[in-house]
């Protein structure tokens, strides 16, 4: 592309094949959660069904995260007119029978839309408080193609900036707009690029930090199979921005199809001339490679990152000097994550007012969250900063499942806290969060439930940082790991009143004097567990009970007087801890017993006690 003339000349042939005159458009939800849900299938059997019966008014195509991971795989057929019927739980069986009656007959199956209503997923709460900026094209647009990407003003940000703009404004423009990076810390992104921007050098280069590692987070995989190519508009802006002519895309290699799909979309863009030399026929030249991560939490830090693309082992130094002065082999270099990316075209094209519209002062914009754990409505959500925690559990995600209580909410990860009833009403934004003991993190949401301990979900956590430690600090090397051997005693009923002493004495030690950011917030959900819920820690400890009955060490089973001896536990018992006759009360062997629980899901008559 040498001009803008050329872009929209191609968007409005783009925009011609995406909606049609009079066809049906059908997109197939296939980002990692519908591909494993089995939409390869569903995919598959649409387009054998519309070739087969030679629908010619039919177009089939992949498209990325609908959001609503609860409903798939999810099928949607688009009219011209803009109206859409969405199908959900689909296999192959209820596809077949959608070609036949639908696509070819005009006739909708109106038991395989949402509830059996005809219902479209945009008429459910899940997305009626949801703002989509991130997202906006993610479940839209066939992210294979860069034409449909063009067909939705892609790539027209970038013309923007090099036709009409300097670098400074640039810069100046992502200042004034207050976004903050989307990858934990909440740094302006702005104020970031103008670091890097002001340093001289003969190279420098932008990163984008796509090493999503927190379990349970899945907002930047859902992008890079949705909208890869926002991501490469975005990057090349900042390369302008900052005298970059290199980029890098640091992603862990557990993300096959978004790896695919970047590959995909980066050779797309240098064919049209988006990437590689005399971008829009003037002198910058800007270009992106892939660098895969083999899966170590420690690499989403920065200092991290940058020492695994340069081949050594990933660790983290001190700082400063700050990646924005000394960074990729020693030059300036900005790191922003997918999300905060994944903003910039967007605030380009609709300004700084737009963006500030929504969100609140310090926190601008919306934020994505992987919603998940003990919620009804699992999935993907993108909400303005400022919403409560409240309204994301209870009406977005729908409350919590099978009318159990809801117990806290844990954001941030491993590098979070959790947030209780009592602060369900606290706008969610940067500042906020930190205040009530959390942080907002990349954007896992965990929602926990009265049936979840609250000690072993500390222990999992912490688990989890111990394995993911670089090794390089002592606080964190060492330290995390005797907090952890604490937990263990502690879920084990082997724990003593000194051990809380000593788990909180280590827990605030380790949180001022590690290294990294992975040291220093490793100890967050041990704190912020002994915070709101002591009395869980102390029932472990001078009880020798878990309140839950989680674990398995201060839990015993027991079968009560409902039994039938109807020997479905006794068969189904993996240890053989439980013997009887048939039609005649069963017993269990306490000291076999492995508490395994396969005897109360198996028994139908609820005669399992747990104590």
């Amino acid at each position: 592309m040498k001009s803008l003339k050329e872009i929209n000349e191609r968007k409005e042939s783009a925009l011609q094949s995406l909606h049609g005159s009079d066809g049906l458009r059908v997109v197939v939800g296939m980002a990692t959660c519908g591909l494993s849900a089995g939409a390869n299938p569903v995919y598959q059997a649409l387009k054998n069904g519309v070739e087969e019966k030679k629908l010619k008014h039919v177009a089939v195509s992949p498209t990325g995260c609908i959001g609503m991971c609860t409903y798939e795989p999810i099928v949607e057929v688009l009219n011209s007119d803009g109206s859409k019927i969405t199908y959900v739980h689909m296999d192959e069986a209820k596809t077949k029978r959608v070609v036949e009656e639908h696509l070819e007959k005009g006739n909708p199956v109106k038991e395989y839309t949402v509830s059996g209503e005809m219902k479209n997923l945009e008429d459910l709460d899940f997305y009626k408080k949801q703002k989509r900026v991130v997202l906006k094209n993610c479940g839209a647009i066939n992210p294979e193609s860069i034409d449909e990407y063009i067909a939705v003003n892609g790539y027209q940000a970038l013309a923007k900036v090099l036709l009409e703009m300097k670098p400074d404004d640039v810069i100046e423009l992502l200042k004034a707009s207050g976004l903050r990076g989307r990858g934990g810390a909440g740094f302006l992104t702005g104020q970031k690029w103008s670091f890097a921007r002001k340093v001289e050098a003969d190279q420098k280069y932008i990163i984008c930090n796509a090493d999503e590692g927190d379990p349970g987070a899945f907002m930047d995989r859902s992008v890079l199979e949705g909208d890869p190519h926002a991501i490469l508009e975005a990057m090349a802006i900042g390369g302008y921005a900052i005298g970059a002519s290199k980029g890098y895309i640091y992603i862990r290699a557990e993300y096959p199809v978004a790896v695919g799909r970047l590959k995909s979309a980066i050779s797309q863009a240098k064919e049209l001339g988006f990437l590689g030399d005399n971008i829009f026929g003037t002198d910058f030249s800007f270009d992106i490679e892939i660098r895969l991560g083999a899966g170590a939490f420690v690499c989403g830090e920065e200092t991290a990152l940058i020492a695994s693309i340069e081949g050594k082992r990933g660790m983290s130094r001190n700082k400063p000097p700050f990646p924005a002065v000394s960074g990729l082999w020693g030059k300036p270099t900005c790191i922003n994550n997918v999300e905060t990316l994944a903003n910039i075209p967007q605030i380009i094209l609709n300004g700084p007012d737009w963006f500030r519209s929504f969100g609140t002062e310090k926190s601008a914009g919306t934020k994505v969250f992987a919603l998940g754990g003990k919620v009804n409505n699992i999935g993907l959500v993108e909400i303005p900063m400022g919403i409560t925690l409240r309204e994301v559990v209870y009406e977005i995600g729908g409350g919590i499942p099978k009318g159990k209580a809801f117990k806290a909410v844990q954001t941030g990860g491993p590098s979070g806290g959790c947030i209780t009833t009592a602060d369900l009403d606290v706008p969610i934004d940067f500042d906020n969060l930190l205040a009530v003991g959390s942080m907002m993190g990349s954007g896992g949401m965990i929602v926990i439930d009265e049936d979840n301990c609250m000690v072993d979900i500390a222990r999992f956590f912490l688990d989890f940082t111990v394995d993911e430690s670089c090794g390089k600090c002592t606080p964190c090397r060492e330290g995390t790991k005797r907090m952890l051997e604490i937990l263990e005693r502690i879920t084990e009923g082997k724990g003593t009143d000194q051990d809380l002493v000593d788990l909180k004495d280590l827990a605030e030690n380790i949180r001022i004097t590690s290294l990294c950011a992975l040291g220093q917030t490793a100890p967050n959900p041990v704190l912020s567990t002994m915070a709101h819920f002591m009395d869980e820690y102390i029932a472990h400890v001078k009880d020798h009970k878990c309140p839950a009955k989680v674990c398995k060490a201060l839990i015993e089973f027991s079968i009560n007087d409902k039994c039938t001896g109807c020997t479905l536990c006794a068969r189904s018992c993996p240890a053989g801890a439980i013997t009887g006759v048939l039609k005649e009360k069963h017993f269990i062997d306490k000291d076999i017993c492995t508490r395994c629980g396969i005897c109360v899901t198996t028994c139908k008559f609820q005669a399992i006690d747990v104590q």
